[in-house]
């Protein structure tokens, strides 16, 4: 009709395919990290002996926090505060300190110029519980805090005790070095961080008394992303990822019920109240909610993909016009997917008293890891959506909503990324997601940038000791982790 035969439509898109391929080819050519010098590092003074001997003391206190504060004995968390004075003398005589609820810590470090916003490190004291008849699977005892000349031993090993105590070590140094900060700094220490969404977390309050004196924090430093190594044969090889977290998720935990009229199990209904849930259930797992590549991940692949071998590159060079497979592709394994969607697990249920016995009442509990922009609220109404029986009962048990996004164009950003790449030029500092909760999510009112990180070299599986069996943390990570919170003390707390 318009003069144009099969064949020559056959040869326009044969050419727009091999154009396609070569400007893939080029691009993938010049897809490599941007060449920046960073400043080679002055060595820091870090006696790495003290610093060990003072994480296997903290680790012996078991400062283990409960939901019911009834069940907590401050008296370890008492003994911890001692413990520190007496480890740290130059902080207690150089800052003050202030017990904020029954065991929060505040340190207050005065800088030479009051005007500027003064920057804050957190870390919390409290630890997890060991579950109960796993004592004896330890290899050696969870609150022994045993120095093998390998690792430390022990609950809070990884989460935080490590940090922590790191971190301190860093400030008594510099104290003994004669360093004096620009601007305030805070060391702030909650005492329940690992009771998820507390409602009366020592971080809020912490928080709220620096607001009411009018406090307003350049930056927050706290746990997050560790120093991961990137090896894999062929596509990228002697690199280390650094994750910065810039966000975390949100947490609630949804109580759902049907209800029926129950009775004798010798004559059950169709659908008792738990066949019911079921359907509850099964609508829920199947109407997951909706994904999306937030401009995070794009930052983290691209990081990663600059830095791999050319094949790769040709891929990674190509992520805009990927992203519906990318997504399909994380959507189908749940720690991709977990950063890209809000998501719905169920992991309670309960039902009849008795096995013979229909339920009056069948319950799930659900939790959602809420993303950034995605509100408890919203959470009920996808609920309401989704599920197709309209008579349920919908209950929120406990909940956080998920923080804002710190940027990553700023001061402290940048000097964070900065120490990092002099520390070792073969990094990959890249912006990410915290799965999990931190303390730093309640500072978001008296700080705009708020980051998570960790500087401790450890790998995946023994990550997977966080809270877990034989939890311990390596020597060799606690001398670079002491350098950079005096580089990071250093630096940020100057002009």
């Amino acid at each position: 009709m318009f003069g144009i035969t099969v064949g020559q439509v056959g040869y326009a898109v044969l050419a727009l395919v091999v154009a396609f391929l070569v400007i893939t080819a080029i691009r993938a050519i010049f897809f490599k990290p941007k060449k920046k010098e960073y400043p080679a590092l002055e060595p820091e003074k870090v006696d790495a002996k003290r610093a060990a001997e003072h994480l296997s003391g903290a680790i012996q206190i078991k400062t283990v926090s409960n939901p019911d504060k009834a069940l907590v004995d401050w008296n370890e968390f008492e003994k911890f505060h001692r413990f520190l004075e007496e480890s740290y003398p130059l902080i207690h005589k150089t800052m003050t300190r202030e017990v904020v609820e029954e065991a929060s810590l505040i340190y207050h470090w005065k800088g030479k110029n009051p005007e500027l916003e003064p920057m804050a490190m957190l870390a919390h004291q409290d630890v997890v519980p060991v579950e109960e008849g796993t004592e004896n699977d330890w290899t050696h005892p969870a609150f022994s805090g045993k120095n093998d000349g390998e690792f430390i031993w022990g609950r809070g090993a990884l989460d935080m005790k490590n940090h922590l105590i790191c971190v301190m070590e860093a400030c008594e140094t510099l104290i003994e070095e004669g360093f004096v900060p620009e601007r305030d700094v805070y060391l702030c220490f909650g005492q329940n961080e690992e009771v998820v969404a507390s409602e009366d977390s020592g971080a809020t309050m912490i928080m709220q008394t620096l607001k009411d004196r009018g406090v307003h924090l350049d930056s927050v430093l706290d746990e997050g992303g560790a120093i991961l190594s990137l090896d894999i044969k062929g596509i990228i090889e002697g690199k280390s990822l650094i994750g910065v977290g810039i966000a975390e998720k949100g947490y609630c935990d949804y109580e759902i019920s049907v209800r029926s009229k129950g009775g004798h199990s010798s004559q059950p209904p169709n659908h008792s109240a738990i066949g019911e849930l079921a359907e509850v259930v099964r609508d829920l797992e199947k109407h997951q909610f909706k994904a999306k590549l937030m401009p995070f991940i794009i930052d983290l692949f691209s990081g990663i993909g600059r830095n791999c071998s050319y094949p790769a590159r040709l891929i990674m060079c190509n992520l805009p016009i990927l992203k519906p497979l990318v997504k399909a592709v994380m959507k189908k394994i749940p720690p991709a997917a977990c950063l890209i969607r809000t998501t719905t697990a169920v992991t309670m249920c309960s039902g009849s008293p008795a096995a013979n016995v229909l339920a009056q009442k069948a319950s799930v509990t659900v939790n959602f890891r809420q993303m950034p922009g995605v509100t408890v609220k919203d959470v009920e109404k996808h609920i309401r959506k989704v599920v197709r029986n309209k008579d349920i009962d919908v209950k929120v048990l406990k909940a956080k909503e998920a923080s804002s996004f710190s940027p990553t164009d700023s001061r402290s950003f940048k000097i964070l990324e900065e120490i990092c790449m002099s520390e070792n030029p073969q990094s990959i500092v890249a912006p990410y997601l915290v799965m999990g909760g931190t303390d730093a999510c309640y500072y978001e009112p008296i700080c705009d940038n708020i980051y998570r990180y960790a500087p401790f070299n450890v790998t995946i599986e023994m990550l997977r000791c966080t809270h877990a069996t034989n939890e311990r943390i390596p020597l060799s990570t606690i001398e670079p982790a002491v350098a950079f919170f005096k580089r990071y003390v250093k630096r940020v707390s100057q002009k």
